[in-house]
């Protein structure tokens, strides 16, 4: 499993956007890649190049969080900070780091939290931002999954400022039931992360400010739109209100939960291309869906405009939500984890790499807490929270 780690810095060139809020002039991000395979080398060989190099080490991290967290991983993360720390003092201004990995294996899980954890540490005023592989409901790779993904979340709560939740099935289902391709690649997958990626042409830090309620609340389901077959292209209208609509389409969502199962505590929406009436068609979307919106977060939805349509489209439009209803994908994953961890299967491969029981009790304790968070503001009205907030002011 190869990892990636992206950093952001603005440069020469400037883009307009427009949030809904104020106005705002940003600069272009320069993307900086630099990827951290897998452990064994030979993984690694077809993506080497001059112009990155790739620490590697001897041996792989077998599917084990900690492998990758703890021992083999652990060995090759001097070497990897002083890349970091090159690239990152090779930029003008230093905005933060991007992290694409999976939390079902051994190396995108352990290594990457580690990474992450190193990340914080020195660079503690950057935003991390994470596109972070969770474990499907229906397809597994391997039978620790429930495992590594709950170490892994334990680490994204404490060091993530932007975790973006995306599942291959769900990719999966976009390529085949919305593009309609019979044999979907690991490619088709791959684009459709990379346009979602692409289009958060905005500055982190106010994506985080205004998409982050609750410092633990910061998993977010991303979506791109517009997504349609190849046949049917010439005969779909390329319209703002079709923007809109497939924004907020639970199918779209590349997040393996279904919004209309929770609240949106907020969300942003990136359109590119020239376009008018985007306040006026997120606004009515809201207020046709107002039951799926806290009422206790007025104007908890931001839209921003780029002039500049991706390359080959002319329009399309970013989606990033924070709905409640992601606590379904925790869920699922504690109760695999539960499971497997009350009969203390394949515990002595994590022990013999130096971990100790506590350390799943504790992850598994965070991870119940993350969800019963989501719950509860899924759960609070408007009249709840005033309250709430007038009695810590009593307090205070």
């Amino acid at each position: 499993m190869n990892m990636a780690l992206t950093l952001l810095a603005p440069t020469t060139g400037t883009v307009t956007c427009s949030w809904k809020a104020s106005m705002c002039t940003t600069t272009r991000p320069a993307v900086r890649p630099q990827s951290f395979p897998d452990h064994p080398p030979g993984n690694a060989s077809p993506l080497l190049t001059d112009a990155f190099p790739f620490p590697s080490g001897q041996c792989g991290a077998g599917n084990n969080w900690a492998k990758g967290y703890y021992t083999e991983g652990a060995e090759l993360m001097e070497s990897v900070m002083d890349v970091v720390r090159e690239e990152a003092e090779s930029c003008d201004c230093l905005q933060g780091f991007q992290l694409t990995h999976s939390l079902g294996g051994g190396t995108g899980s352990g290594m990457g939290t580690l990474l992450m954890g190193k990340i914080r540490e020195e660079y503690p005023d950057r935003i991390i931002n994470t596109f972070s592989v969770l474990p499907s409901p229906k397809v597994s790779d391997t039978v620790v999954e429930p495992y590594n993904a709950t170490l892994s979340v334990h680490q994204l709560i404490e060091n993530a400022d932007e975790t973006f939740c995306i599942d291959n099935e769900a990719l999966h289902n976009i390529c085949s039931k919305t593009l309609k391709l019979t044999t979907p690649t690991y490619g088709d997958l791959n684009h459709l992360v990379s346009a979602t990626m692409s289009g958060l042409n905005v500055d982190l830090q106010k994506l985080a400010m205004n998409m982050v309620p609750f410092p633990q609340l910061h998993f977010f389901m991303p979506g791109f739109a517009l997504l349609t077959s190849w046949g049917s292209q010439q005969y779909r209208a390329l319209t703002v209100a079709e923007l809109t609509q497939q924004l907020f389409d639970a199918k779209n969502m590349m997040a393996p939960c279904d919004p209309h199962h929770g609240r949106y505590l907020t969300v942003a929406a990136i359109f590119r291309g020239r376009m008018r009436e985007v306040d006026e068609q997120m606004f009515n979307i809201q207020n046709r869906n107002s039951s799926y919106f806290a009422v206790w977060l007025p104007h908890n939805m931001k839209t921003a405009v780029c002039d500049i349509p991706p390359r080959g489209l002319k329009m399309s439009a970013t989606f990033i939500g924070n709905n409640t209803a992601i606590q379904e994908l925790f869920k699922r994953i504690s109760e695999q984890f539960t499971a497997m961890f009350r009969c203390k299967a394949f515990l002595h491969w994590y022990t013999g790499e130096g971990m100790d029981e506590m350390e799943f009790t504790k992850a598994e304790s965070n991870l119940n807490d993350l969800v019963s968070e989501y719950q509860q503001y899924q759960d609070t009205t408007a009249e709840e929270e005033f309250e709430e907030c007038a009695e810590e002011e009593g307090v205070a």
